[in-house]
């Protein structure tokens, strides 16, 4: 019988972010060596890295940092939840977000392209940690800031694990505190777009097509159609749109308002939900 204990399985599970059965093997196979059943588990799980490919990475964390005028927004997927709170997978996302600040990536395809300091590719980091943890591990999304005030909020769904939510919002004039607290608000509300002007107008028109049938079948008066049909499509603008969202922390004032009361303008903004 191999010479471990429960304690050096619990040791092997968070160094390398592996499951109980597969650690179990690895140990038994390293007759309870540590460091031979870590090398185990990164050979077997580098044959699996191909077919992991097609399977589904639904969890992991948003992670992000901002700091002098420029932020930087990753998602960074796995595939259950235990992995996304284990300690190796939290010290890999805090590792692609440096690359990521120091190479001023702007998305997820030119990130995994770049180069560590160690000489690896990020994607070879990705392939190693996908080997070592046994599952599909995936850098989804990247955004980019920049701004006169560039600002940060990571907020989490479940207590238990890593940030779900994250944000970046970009203002000019003002302080970072209204910054801050229009982050907060974007966190909570998740508009889709800064300004009206940035909805697609294919989406528009069928917006304002879906209301119109929809007060003709309510049974409306037709001289009421056009203004009834303004009213709910400025409601759709009110929805998803940062600016003309009532503000949380103020519902009679929409953001644009705060924001100009304070002497700032929003210039941009970024909002990522884990697997979403």
């Amino acid at each position: 019988m191999a010479n471990y204990t429960a304690a050096d399985i619990k040791a092997l599970r968070g160094s390398t972010g592996a499951g109980m059965l597969d650690v179990k093997k690895a140990l038994d196979e390293a007759d309870g060596d540590r460091d031979k059943a870590t090398e185990i588990l990164r050979v077997k799980g580098l044959k699996g890295v191909t077919k992991r490919e097609g399977r589904t990475a639904s969890n992991g964390l948003i992670t992000a940092r901002a700091a002098d005028g420029e932020g930087t927004l990753v998602e960074v997927l796995c595939e259950t939840d235990f992995v996304a709170k284990g300690e190796t997978f939290l010290a890999l996302a805090d590792e692609v977000l440096t690359q990521a600040v120091d190479t001023k990536a702007a998305d997820a395809e030119a990130l995994i392209a770049t180069t560590l300091p160690d000489g690896r590719t990020v994607k070879e980091l990705l392939d190693e940690a996908n080997a070592t943890i046994g599952e599909k591990i995936e850098v989804k999304r990247v955004a980019r800031l920049e701004g006169e005030h560039v600002v940060s909020y990571l907020h989490k769904t479940s207590p238990d694990l890593p940030a779900q939510i994250g944000v970046l919002v970009a203002t000019a004039g003002g302080d970072e505190q209204v910054a801050r607290d229009v982050a907060m608000h974007v966190a909570a509300f998740s508009p889709t777009v800064l300004t009206r002007e940035e909805v697609d107008e294919t989406t528009v028109e069928n917006e304002r097509r879906v209301a119109e049938a929809t007060a003709k079948e309510e049974g409306k008066p037709e001289a009421a159609l056009p203004r009834i049909v303004e009213g709910r499509v400025n409601g759709f603008f009110k929805e998803n749109v940062l600016l003309e969202q009532p503000f949380a922390k103020e519902p009679k004032k929409t953001v644009a308002k705060v924001l100009e009361e304070s002497g700032a303008k929003a210039t941009g903004f970024a909002r990522y939900r884990v697997g979403a």
